[in-house]
């Protein structure tokens, strides 16, 4: 295949501009910075100085009481080597992340599934799914703790009514991760309608193509509804992912409603099992006032959080179709 060159017709040499012509543009210019100032001046306070201020108080010794002093890597060096819980902490959000956070992701997108072949009563079904995620965290915290109560809940009465002994739920260390795997499904309605507007979105001749090609359901998936939700699957795997990292209100609640009067005496109540990440870093931030090292605990949690992010859209990159050459 012979290549042609084009011969572009020069450039006519920039002169000086205008005095009128240049003022306008700073004109321009002006008018949208100040349309974009509230959104800069919002990020700059809100995110970019609490940036900076957490940085910088991750190597010093702040309290909330006393002027803060400087001891360089000494927080950091105490989270690799002394903490005793940091670990237990880790470990927990890992679990979360490798296990509750692909369960809500499957989940919603088979529900949503389920939801765009119904015939008839798609509509309340969409209603019945999306309500509990409408519950505020706490209150829906709070009644699951109260259904899987092991001695007066309905779910291990249940399960007993059908030969089943119920495990312990958020009293037992084996159970307790578990129990909050299932209060995330319950609450999958925002992923839910985010994946069922995905797949109202494919288009429909796609699939009676795939049809009359012979494809199985399972190939129709593969080739036409996966590729086409891709971009919402990884958006809903990213934000669920970074939603896992700062787990905490749900994790906090339980442990000292299924605790209660035990939950102090070790974070994390049963024996440290629901303990993360934003859990420690609140510990020892405001209960025990060590916000130097809180504040190197974030600064740990955003980097994770960063590196997560940043290897699942690299990963997805490699995905996306090639141009071929001819």
């Amino acid at each position: 295949m012979t290549t042609t060159s084009v011969t572009r017709p020069p450039t006519a040499a920039r002169g000086p501009v205008p005095p009128a012509l240049g003022a306008r543009r700073r004109r321009h210019r002006l008018r949208v910075l100040a349309f974009l100032s509230p959104w800069l001046i919002g990020f700059a306070v809100f995110l970019v100085y609490p940036l900076v201020t957490t940085v910088y108080l991750s190597f010093t010794n702040a309290n909330l009481v006393s002027a803060a002093g400087w001891v360089g890597l000494r927080n950091y060096r105490f989270l690799l080597e002394q903490d005793p819980y940091i670990w237990q902490a880790f470990r927990n959000t890992a679990w979360l992340v490798v296990v509750m956070v692909p369960a809500q992701v499957l989940f919603a997108l088979a529900v949503a599934m389920l939801l765009v072949r119904l015939k008839s009563g798609a509509g309340l079904l969409r209603t019945v799914f999306y309500l509990p995620s409408l519950v505020p965290p706490v209150a829906a915290t709070v009644a699951f703790v109260y259904m899987f109560n092991p001695a007066t809940g309905p779910v291990n009465h249940i399960l007993e009514t059908v030969g089943i002994p119920g495990p312990d739920w958020f009293n037992s260390p084996s159970w307790s991760k578990p129990a909050l795997t299932l209060l995330s499904l319950w609450g999958i309605g925002n992923v839910m309608v985010i994946f069922l507007a995905a797949l109202l979105e494919v288009p429909t001749e796609l699939y009676e193509a795939a049809s009359l090609d012979g494809a199985s359901p399972w190939q129709r998936f593969r080739y036409v509804t996966f590729p086409s939700i891709s971009p919402v699957l990884l958006f809903s795997v990213v934000t669920g992912i970074i939603a896992a990292l700062q787990y905490f209100t749900q994790a906090m609640v339980a442990a000292q409603a299924a605790g209660g009067l035990h939950s102090g005496a070790v974070p994390g109540y049963p024996e440290g099992s629901t303990l993360t990440v934003p859990q420690w870093l609140y510990i020892t931030g405001f209960n025990q006032f060590h916000m130097g090292y809180a504040c190197a605990l974030a600064v740990v949690l955003f980097a994770v959080s960063m590196v997560f992010t940043a290897a699942l859209l690299r990963r997805a990159s490699g995905f996306q179709p090639q141009e071929v050459a001819s």
